[in-house]
């Protein structure tokens, strides 16, 4: 089993960027939203150096120029739309830097969150799939896995919802592309719990 590509949101301090790339996590999220607890600061994420690992910029009510003038400023390879932007939206930020993401929960049946998936798909690098019905993330809540049981995304995807050492395995079952990492590996807002993320990655091993 190959292991699904790892990104830890949220982040707000350098010691827990370093900790994330020297586990070997995949992407890592700066949340620019003046409402999140995780908000970060522009000039600590354009000074953040993190190798090879994606710096993806998290988005809610901002304007598409003013996206494309952060992830410039700050060096972001990918862009997390969280408000519900529509496809021009997506195609002026750019396809390949897109991660969209939609809220299975505020959906009738598993057809109309596919075909909204499939209106995305050419405008967007990535989906991701996360709990709750709009807004940052970090919520903590869990994402209902019953909804996706029976379709088929075609996109790479990342799943989210309050993903952590105690349900990590049963997120893997969803077969997602990516697991996104936030609240449950927090001691507090915007504060990583190095015992959690090392069991994460602990656990990640065990099963490939």
């Amino acid at each position: 089993m190959q292991r699904p590509l790892v990104k830890v949101c949220g982040m707000t301090r350098i010691e827990d960027v370093q900790l994330c790339v020297d586990l070997g996590v995949d992407l890592l999220g700066f949340i620019f939203h003046p409402g999140s607890p995780r908000n970060a600061d522009p000039d600590f994420v354009a000074s953040v150096k993190t190798g090879k690992v994606t710096k993806v910029g998290v988005f809610v009510d901002q304007t598409a120029d003013e996206v494309i003038e952060i992830m410039d400023r700050c060096g972001l390879h990918a862009a997390q739309l969280h408000g519900g932007q529509d496809s021009v939206y997506c195609w002026k930020i750019g396809p390949d830097r897109v991660i969209r993401v939609f809220w299975p929960d505020t959906y009738g049946s598993p057809g109309a969150l596919v075909r909204d998936l499939d209106d995305y798909a050419e405008v967007c690098g990535h989906f991701l799939l996360d709990a709750g019905t709009k807004g940052q993330g970090g919520t903590g809540k869990s994402i209902n896995l019953k909804i996706l049981q029976d379709i088929e995304i075609q996109t790479p995807w990342f799943l989210a919802g309050g993903l952590g050492p105690d349900n990590v395995r049963q997120a893997l079952t969803a077969n997602p592309s990516g697991l996104d990492f936030n609240s449950g590996v927090e001691s507090a807002p915007g504060i990583k719990d190095p015992a959690k993320l090392r069991e994460i990655f602990r656990i990640l091993a065990e099963m490939e």
